[in-house]
């Protein structure tokens, strides 16, 4: 599978997530500049996390009008896969490829820790193959992960199935004090409708390697590979 990894001035998780999915997944990966306006011939495409230029304004806004997104969101609409992580969510929502919007955390801090996961459906690339009941530990590392929607599209988001994950304590409960960020509904990811399109604010490839000792963040690499290859 041919991957091809979005890189913005001042991307900062660009490399791990290349490492991830080049030396532990053993998967082909392209850089893409964020100028660029060819995809390579890409299968899946991947906004890393980092600060993108512009963040001073809101965390994406700029971003959005990259030239490379243009052809990711053609690449979208045409059912191509792409998944955003952290800065990429926030990205992803401000170039109306995702539902919601990503605002300050609520303590207004940034805040970088492990927080727990826990899946919310089987319907999406990144869920499939996750244990539904089982908490899994991944880092955060943002400022802007405040996953905010109107109550009609949260509505939405349950009834089809779209939000993939919410933030829970270490035994799976899902309460307001293993929120990080004040998400609503303790959202940390969904889907698009279609689900083609994924984002997600916590950061699964500082949880991939087993030097890290923490390799929980694997599981949801490896629920992409097992369902695209299927």
């Amino acid at each position: 599978m041919k991957f091809g990894v979005v890189i913005f001035p001042g991307s900062n998780c660009d490399e791990d997530i290349i490492y991830v999915l080049e030396k532990i997944m053993g998967q082909q990966v392209v850089k893409l500049w964020h100028k660029d306006h060819d995809l390579q011939g890409v299968d899946f495409v991947v906004l890393p996390g980092g600060f993108s230029f512009g963040d001073y304004l809101r965390s994406g806004a700029i971003s959005r009008f990259s030239p490379i997104m243009q052809e990711v969101i053609q690449f979208a609409a045409k059912g191509g896969y792409v998944m955003g992580i952290c800065n990429g969510f926030q990205i992803l929502a401000e170039a109306g490829l995702l539902d919601g919007a990503l605002l300050h955390n609520t303590n207004r801090k940034f805040i970088c820790r492990n927080i727990y996961l826990k899946p919310q459906t089987t319907q999406s690339l990144l869920t499939a193959g996750l244990e539904q009941d089982q908490a899994y530990k991944i880092p955060i590392a943002h400022g802007e992960g405040n996953f905010f929607a109107s109550a009609d599209v949260i509505k939405r988001l349950n009834d089809n199935d779209q939000i993939m994950f919410r933030y829970c304590d270490e035994a799976g409960n899902i309460t307001q004090d293993s929120n990080p960020n004040g998400s609503i509904e303790n959202i940390a990811g969904v889907t698009n409708a279609t689900r083609n399109v994924f984002g997600l604010m916590p950061h699964p490839e500082r949880a991939a390697d087993a030097l890290l000792a923490n390799e929980d963040g694997l599981a949801i690499f490896e629920s992409i590979l097992s369902i695209v290859r299927a």
